[in-house]
């Protein structure tokens, strides 16, 4: 392994919508419209004790299709960064994808870029992160990206989890919720030894 790759952090990828906040039907588009659900700040805040940088990798095509400009999305983003904060977390970065899904972005979810642009910036392992999100496209997108996947049932999650099998993704696990999936990683052993 080079030395550089030595120096490369494992991280905690986490989709927004629906694993951070409520994820509405007619997206959030304000900082009034959000709602984090239950436990999901704690995690944050677990995942950040336990050494892990925690990324927000979003798609928001409500940008895309001109429901809302990103000066608002950013707004949101900056809204959730102070309240995981004031629960003690932290989060390294949030990504945003801007594209409605005519526009064949390369960083819509499920496409990887999203992640490789993040692992790029921050120093990042990916072969050694998690990406846990409430749909199939996050699966598909951590997987993508050579990253381990897990989906949550808040969210879009109870809907999604019987569309893993047909997407050939049955190995995915499938956990209650932000916590859950906290704690299920750093149960596992390959993440005994905090990155450093």
């Amino acid at each position: 392994m080079s030395s550089a790759a030595a120096l490369r952090r494992p991280a905690l990828f986490v989709d927004r919508d629906g694993v951070l906040n409520v994820n509405r039907a007619d997206y959030v588009k304000s900082v009034a419209e959000v709602e984090f659900l239950p436990g999901a700040l704690a995690a944050v805040a677990r995942a950040t004790r336990a050494g892990w940088p925690v990324v927000v990798i979003t798609n928001q095509s409500i940008i895309g299709r001109g429901l809302v400009t990103a000066a608002v999305v950013a707004d949101i983003n900056a809204h959730i960064q102070r309240a995981v904060e004031a629960a003690g977390g932290r989060l390294a970065g949030i990504y945003v994808c801007p594209h409605a899904p005519a526009q064949l972005c390369d960083c819509r979810k499920p496409l990887p870029g999203l992640l490789r642009r993040a692992a790029a910036a921050l120093q990042l392992d990916l072969a050694r992160s998690l990406m846990v999100g409430d749909a199939v496209s996050d699966a598909q997108a951590g997987l993508a990206a050579g990253a381990r996947a897990m989906l949550v049932r808040t969210g879009r999650g109870a809907d999604q989890a019987p569309r893993l099998a047909a997407a050939g993704l049955a190995h995915v696990p499938v956990v209650a919720d932000l916590a859950a999936a906290v704690e299920t990683w750093l149960a596992d052993p390959a993440t005994k030894t905090p990155p450093g």
